[in-house]
């Protein structure tokens, strides 16, 4: 499944009532280490069914941005059951992405 875009609006719905645990990555266009890492995020999402992927964009959802208190981005939250189990900041590997999520 691919990566979907998780706005205020969809927050509740997509993020804290998702029967699956939730990959949320805080990224912005402008920063290039997002850029590196959102390829990763994506083969991330079609590769693991058993989660839900979401991308938040800082700069168009900055309540959302400040709920989590992202200070750097790229940031990884694993939101499972409502409440966040995991997290990571900045680019990473694949593999380490997919220890957050484990």
């Amino acid at each position: 499944m691919a990566a979907i875009a998780i706005t205020a609006e969809n927050f509740e719905h997509e993020v804290l009532n998702s029967d699956k645990p939730v990959l949320l990555d805080f990224w912005a266009i402008w920063c290039g280490p997002c850029m590196m890492l959102s390829p990763v995020v994506e083969e991330v999402a079609e590769e693991h069914p058993e989660i839900k992927v979401g991308k938040v964009n800082t700069d168009e959802q900055p309540a959302l941005a400040q709920k989590f208190g992202i200070t750097a981005i790229p940031a990884l939250f694993v939101v499972k059951d409502g409440q966040i189990v995991n997290k990571g900041v900045g680019a990473m590997p694949k593999e380490q992405v997919e220890a957050l999520i484990r």
